[in-house]
């Protein structure tokens, strides 16, 4: 299972943007791109020059990469999936992407941030429908049901998690019982659900198309 194992504060200077990789420390003072917001690098030339078209269509799709934690092997056969589905293909593809188990999970707040939730299923701390997935980018349905493992340390730390990020919002298609620790996929996401709205998609089909 490919990731990035750097410095993720790294990825969120170098697009400029806040990708939230740390979870509540990106809300904080702390936040790399609130006290540093240049790309990193020595050269203060390249850092500082106007993109191109097409260094703007690129810098989107791999904003929209580490956002999600995936690389490009994955990311193509997710742009693949979105053209032949129905629809808008730009739409489609921030659809699939919000779809993963990991995103579902983060979303949910049953984790500290995309990262934390994906470590946590590699762990095996969640089920789907009562089985056991230990693959992040597994692709929920609606109507499945995600739950922390029937073991008391992976309901203990979604407990913990849920308690953490009390305040924070879910998703219409999500359905979340803090309860009893479960959230429920109600429908497919919509481009609204996304949380990133200001995500260009359409230049990183223009991009991909080409």
């Amino acid at each position: 299972m490919a990731r990035y194992t750097g410095n993720v504060c790294r990825l969120c200077r170098r697009e400029g943007y806040k990708l939230f990789l740390k979870g509540r420390r990106c809300e904080s003072e702390k936040c790399a791109v609130d006290r540093r917001n240049v790309p990193p690098g020595m050269n203060i030339r390249a850092r500082t020059r106007r993109l191109s078209d097409y260094g703007v269509h690129l810098r989107e799709k791999q904003k929209v990469k580490r956002i999600y934690g995936v690389m490009e092997r994955q990311f193509k056969r997710y742009f693949q999936l979105a053209e032949r589905m129905k629809g808008n293909t730009g739409v489609n593809l921030m659809s699939i992407l919000e779809r993963r188990l990991d995103n579902v999970v983060d979303a949910a707040g049953m984790s500290l941030s995309r990262p934390h939730a994906r470590q946590m299923i590699s762990h095996g701390h969640f089920t789907v429908n009562g089985r056991k997935v230990d693959v992040a980018s597994a692709l929920v349905r609606p109507g499945d049901v995600v739950a922390p493992a029937a073991r008391e340390k992976s309901r203990k730390m979604v407990e913990d998690c849920l308690t953490l990020n009390s305040d924070k919002s879910v998703p219409s298609w999500l359905q979340v019982d803090a309860g009893a620790k479960t959230v429920r996929i109600l429908n497919l996401p919509a481009r609204e659900d996304v949380r990133f709205q200001d995500i260009q998609e359409q230049f990183i089909v223009e991009l991909c198309s080409k």
